[in-house]
């Protein structure tokens, strides 16, 4: 397919200056602050700084918390991808750009709006807590809703698109041959959406291990509790850059990763 290609692209002569240049400009641009990282970086210090407690408790957490995300993101996301797709109902865009909002949130505005809502005050915290003691903010838990309302967005995104590119014909076809919706959704709809359930779940994960400011102004910055990897590096920015270097670069092979796993699905070339 790609040898066909290559007469017609011949054809077509020299990429312009006018394109290529800030194209290079622009390649230049995001790139060199990832090499400059990867340069600075003391990797002699790498596995001491991964064996102490504080490290290892920022691992710990943002392991688990973007793991719960993740479930969050599947058990609530993947019901509200389906009926953004396959549902017609009153007020279907104003729910799309609404689920879409957090994607262009400024991360502390987000940690705002989850205290007003969740807070000790909040909408639903104070009568939660008047109700059963309970608190939410500073907490672990606190941690994973921040996750959760940075990253849902990502996913349904991502599975709304699965969705509707399997087409809803095929569930016209289930329909005829008697199944139900919920058995359509679960037999036929979710098996060939699954590639891109997938790429959600890893996309949901790796900005879930990025989350900071929402982070850091509902759930706090208390190691062992609420300091994930973005916050601890903020705080060794204050002191040991090196450390804070160090801590970006784990970061960094994190997205590398995750880049690498979805290179099937969105880094293909025709």
């Amino acid at each position: 397919m790609r040898g066909t290609n290559t007469p017609a692209r011949a054809a077509l002569g020299r990429p312009p200056a006018l394109l290529v240049v800030p194209a290079v400009l622009a390649a230049t641009f995001l790139i060199v602050p990832l090499v400059a990282l990867v340069v600075d970086t003391p990797w002699g210090n790498l596995w001491s700084l991964l064996r102490t407690t504080e490290v290892r408790e920022a691992l710990r957490l943002s392991a688990l918390t973007s793991a719960l995300t993740v479930v969050i993101c599947v058990l609530v996301g993947t019901p509200l991808a389906w009926l953004l797709a396959r549902v017609d109902f009153p007020g279907r865009a104003l729910v799309r750009a609404l689920v879409v909002v957090p994607l262009v949130l400024p991360p502390v505005v987000a940690g705002v709006a989850l205290a007003s809502a969740l807070g000790r005050n909040g909408l639903i915290g104070g009568p939660l807590r008047d109700l059963t003691g309970t608190t939410i903010p500073f907490t672990t838990a606190a941690v994973v809703i921040s996750h959760a309302f940075v990253a849902l967005p990502f996913f349904v995104l991502a599975v709304e698109g699965a969705f509707r590119s399997t087409g809803a014909g095929l569930d016209a076809v289930a329909a005829t041959l008697g199944a139900g919706r919920w058995t359509t959704f679960r037999r036929v709809t979710l098996p060939l959406a699954l590639p891109g359930l997938l790429a959600g779940c890893a996309l949901a994960w790796a900005r879930s291990l990025g989350v900071f400011g929402a982070t850091i102004t509902f759930a706090g910055n208390f190691p062992g509790t609420t300091q994930t990897m973005p916050s601890l590096i903020y705080t060794e920015l204050q002191g040991d850059v090196e450390v804070a270097r160090t801590l970006s670069l784990i970061l960094l092979l994190v997205s590398v990763l995750v880049l690498g796993a979805l290179r099937e699905r969105w880094l293909r070339v025709p």
